[in-house]
């Protein structure tokens, strides 16, 4: 029987021997099934397959699945019987296919049910094993030896390799015939068609690959991905193969961890710098490792650099242009201003940037333009190497004081670019920007915003900017004013931060082009220009301004301007009323405590913040109808509140955000629009919380932490949305109600009065975590005794593991464990479940598992029985946390080692550990038994009930009663864990 190839009786006689036909069929199966009976030795027909099919098993590979029916496997094995006759060359063939694990039937009680199982574990097979396809593609063979060469398949490292081109050139055809010939010799397979996945189930997410690396770590397998278009998914196969790359081993040298991660990152994980760095550091000392970061941190390997100019050659010059742009000046530039700041530079933006994704030379993500630190470092290159008086781009520090100082600079250069935080002197000739009429771009800036005085000197004459620029970009500009001389009719982008000015310029200037204005943390700025002729201005930042006293009345065109950012302007008094802004979006008034009106603006605002104003009123036809968020913290009117109420125009938003924090005056609920998403009412008056609220069906967030007046909580409502509520600090109230199904985060530190709380764990499936941190008169020994089953942290305030816990130790060190007895009886399922308490002391953020060691203390014949390690999934600690603290969690071990599970061992204890961090303080720990009462692995069916007795042995107990919840409630839970995403 073959699984593939059929020969029809019509097309070969049986009482022939066995022909061309027959052998080829025999080939070209992938799965051959040998039925021996007792008649088999009689036929040469049969011996004569028999052995083409041990033939095929020797030479390709070919998988053989024997079914011995009605007949004892040695007599074949050992041609007893009726074998005994079978002639000499057969002989070997009959032990070769015998000695194969297969089918018997005489231990199968139901002949059916043997046919079935065979039929079953062929279709298996058949699925795992690909089909020759490879015949009638010409020239393929090359393709297939090449790429073979490449995987390295004899090497012990994860191997990654790439088909890159333009569709249609054959990449898929090629991957598929290379995991055909590929996929038998691995003990797991799978081609992923990207496209298809996309099409059928949408986007895919993993959310622990933990769980997957463990399943596979000790595993050979290929996987082969169509259709990637996404270095996200790249990244997620990586991981840190970027190390393993680099080293050539799956951990560094000892001794040599950071300097590996180092350079990784100067790197940039790029696999072809990791090869060809890695090939060069292997075997060397630690010296010499360290003396190359210098050189690393300032320049690119000489190999790299070559191999990565091939790309840049084969471009064309405008792209090499763009290219150079970017690679100088506008990496992680939006696209929008690239665009702008080159539309007359002679260059086709659009399609010089799609030339240069397309080549993966850049990125294009979110807006922004991004390119590899290895390119950019090239790219630099190429224009360092240029002739002085050629240079486009000056970006080298030294080189640029020299040419500012001295005024020297050449008349080609473009773009200046300096990181003032890299200097500590800096002296600016009157002539120093004379020379160079065609710059476009000069960007003085402070990466690091060090605040460090430099000590920057302009000569008493400077009086002139290039009339070409585009970017001016100069922080701590020490001038008061302008150059006089300045023409500023090309400017996109003016951004002068911290800078020394009082004031721009005098008069009306033309301003076509200006699409942003940047004059934050301008301290001494007293007033803003006249900038009726911006007409493009969409974003002004006058943050910090503190001597800024008022706006101008003629703003930019009332069409464009979407952002205004004047917070912290703490002396300005007034913007001006007939100022009229259709198009603004964000306004930003935080920290104007002088400000005390503001005029009517667009009805568009969706954003507005007027925290710790002096506003006393909002003009009544103020319409608030696209507000999606509004702040008001800490204002000073009483009456301001009553001013904006009610908002219940905010209906084109899903989810709004109202801040009132600190709002000690506001007594009762806003009434606020039922579309509201985030509303924080910290720190205010509240008494109650009004029923109605469950209308607020889009509320997710609800912040009343500090409401120390509010006293109880509307029973019987279900927020759907809401999945984080923070009460801590409400030291009046007394319980607290189910508020939401779907919650994940209730923060309920320090209510003093809290004494009951109504939390039913069955119900709350998402529930990740409580915080009832000095909850003083709470019975916290009612929370921790849940018979339920928990799937979130519980934090309590506390010194010592309670006594509920009857399994306890002490001590930070991972070696410490606790040695647990087990009834005979008490693993007869596949999972280890206990409840665990740690008591930690200021701890922030901590990851943390379990690990058993299940033993017996002795098999049937008096000897020690294998053991067997199981762990936990990774637990992190997120919350911050004072002082002494109990966490509480439950926690299982499953006993299973792929799909074999091993709980019939029958272990009769378990030594349990806890891997935790070092540097965190862990006091002691100690854990409680659960039952596991018919919840086995993959087949929940009851919540576990927490029942064990003093004595520390476990008691199953029935899944029955109102503590347990159906299939569906069990399953969602156990597949939520909080963990670590890796």
């Amino acid at each position: 029987m073959f699984s593939q190839a059929s020969v029809g009786q019509t097309e070969i006689e049986k009482s022939h021997s066995i022909g061309p036909e027959l052998k080829q069929a025999i080939k070209d199966s992938r799965i051959a099934v040998v039925i021996f009976s007792k008649n088999y030795a009689s036929s040469s027909w049969c011996l004569n397959e028999l052995l083409e099919i041990v033939k095929c098993r020797e030479e390709c590979g070919q998988m053989v699945i024997p079914v011995f029916y009605r007949l004892d496997p040695s007599h074949v094995r050992n041609q007893t019987g009726e074998f005994e006759e079978v002639k000499i060359r057969w002989s070997e063939a009959l032990t070769n296919v015998a000695n194969i694990l297969g089918y018997h039937s005489v231990i199968w009680g139901n002949e059916a049910d043997m046919v079935e199982k065979i039929a079953n574990d062929v279709i298996e097979k058949l699925l795992l094993t690909p089909a020759k396809d490879s015949e009638d593609f010409v020239g393929i063979e090359d393709h297939i030896a090449k790429l073979s060469m490449l995987l390295q398949l004899e090497a012990e490292e994860v191997m990654m390799v790439g088909l890159w081109g333009s569709s249609g050139i054959g990449k898929t055809t090629i991957a598929r015939v290379l995991f055909n010939r590929l996929s038998r010799h691995f003990q797991g397979s799978i081609f992923i068609d990207m496209a298809f996945v996309s099409k059928r189930k949408g986007d895919i997410k993993i959310n622990h690959l933990s769980a997957v690396e463990e399943r596979l770590k000790n595993k050979k397998v290929l996987i082969f991905i169509d259709d990637v278009s996404d270095q996200v998914v790249l990244d997620a196969l990586i991981g840190h193969m970027g190390l393993n790359t680099f080293t050539r081993k799956k951990s560094p040298p000892e001794g040599f961890d950071e300097l590996v991660v180092e350079i990784t990152r100067l790197v940039g994980s790029l696999p072809l710098g990791l090869n060809v760095l890695g090939s060069s550091l292997r075997g060397r000392d630690m010296e010499y490792w360290i003396d190359l970061l210098p050189r690393l941190q300032n320049g690119i390997d000489g190999k790299i650099e070559k191999t990565l100019r091939i790309s840049y050659d084969g471009l064309s010059s405008e792209d090499k242009a763009i290219f150079r742009h970017v690679a100088c000046l506008f990496n992680g530039a939006k696209v929008t201003n690239l665009k702008l700041l080159l539309a007359d530079s002679g260059l086709n933006v659009n399609i010089g940037l799609k030339n240069l994704a397309d080549r993966s030379l850049i990125h294009l993500r979110k807006g922004h333009v991004e390119m590899h630190r290895l390119l950019q470092e090239m790219g630099k290159k190429v224009v360092r190497l240029e002739k002085p008086e050629n240079q486009e781009f000056l970006m080298d520090s030294q080189d640029i004081c020299d040419v500012l100082s001295e005024g020297i600079g050449p008349q080609k250069v473009i773009g200046i670019t300096l990181d003032i935080d890299e200097i500590d002197e800096f002296y600016v000739h009157k002539s120093a920007f004379t020379r160079m009429r065609n710059l476009r771009f000069l960007k003085l800036y402070s990466r690091l915003r060090l605040y460090r005085e430099v000590k920057l000197q302009l000569h008493g004459n400077f009086n002139y900017l290039p009339p070409k620029l585009k970017l001016l970009h100069w922080d701590e500009f020490p001038m008061r004013y302008m150059p006089s001389k300045f023409r500023p009719e090309n400017l996109v982008e003016l951004i002068m931060e911290d800078s020394k000015l009082e004031k721009l310029w005098e008069g009306i200037l033309t301003l076509p082009c200006l699409k942003e204005m940047d004059l934050s943390g301008s301290q001494n700025l007293i007033e803003m220009p006249d900038l009726s002729k911006a007409t493009n201005l969409e974003t002004l930042k006058l943050r910090n301004c503190y001597s800024l006293v008022k706006l101008p009345s003629s703003i930019p065109h009332p069409n464009k301007l979407t952002t205004i950012n004047l917070k912290n302007c703490r002396n300005l008094e007034t913007i001006p009323i007939g100022i009229s802004l259709k198009s603004l979006e964000v306004l930003n008034l935080y920290g104007c405590s002088m400000l005390r009106t503001i005029p009517l603006f667009s009805v568009n605002i969706s954003h507005l913040s007027i925290d710790e104003t002096s506003i006393e009123e909002i003009p009544s036809n103020f319409r608030l109808e696209n507000l999606s968020y509004l702040s008001m913290k800490n204002i000073k009117s009483e009456k301001l509140w009553e001013r904006v109420q009610p908002l219940t125009l905010l209906t084109t938003m899903l989810s709004p955000s109202l801040n009132q924090f600190g709002c000690s005056r506001l007594r009762t609920f806003p009434d606020i629009s039922t579309n509201i998403g985030r509303l924080y009412l910290s720190e205010t008056g509240i008494e109650k919380v009004p029923r109605w609220i469950e209308k607020l069906s889009w509320l997710r967030v609800l912040y009343l932490n500090g409401c120390i007046n509010l006293e109880t909580l509307p029973t019987g409502i279900n927020l759907q949305s809401l999945y984080v509520l923070d009460l801590s600090g409400c030291s009046r109230l007394r319980d607290f109600p189910d508020i939401s199904t779907n919650i994940k985060v209730i923060w309920m530190k320090g209510c003093n009065k809290l004494e009951y709380v109504n939390l039913n764990f069955s119900k709350l499936t998402r529930l990740e975590e409580v915080d009832f941190s000095d909850c003083l008169n709470l019975d916290k020994e009612a929370l921790f005794q849940q018979r339920t089953y928990l799937g979130c942290q519980l934090w309590f305030s506390g010194e010592e593991v309670p006594s509920y816990f009857n399994h306890r130790t002490t001590g930070t060190s991972s070696s410490s464990y606790l040695t647990v007895h087990l009834l005979p009886s008490s693993l007869s399922q596949s999972i280890l479940r206990f409840r665990a308490c740690l008591v930690l002391y200021d701890n922030y953020v901590a990851n943390f598992r379990f690990k058993g060691r299940f033993w017996n203390s002795f098999d049937s014949f008096g000897q020690q029985a294998q053991d067997f390690w199981g762990e936990t999934e990774y637990y992190s600690i997120k919350p911050f946390v004072k002082g002494s603290h109990l966490l509480i969690l439950d926690c299982d071990i499953h006993l299973s080692i792929g799909s074999d599970i091993l709980a019939e061992m029958n272990y009769t204890h378990v030594d349990l550990q806890l891997d935790f961090p070092s540097e965190y303080e862990l006091k002691e720990w100690g854990i409680r038994l659960c039952s596991l009462a018919e919840n086995q692995l993959g087949n929940p069916n009851t919540l576990p009930h927490v029942f064990e007795t003093d004595e520390g042995n476990m008691l199953n107990h029935g899944g029955e009663g109102e503590e347990c919840g159906g299939n569906d409630e069990v399953t969602e839970r156990s597949s939520k864990r909080m963990r670590v995403n890796h």
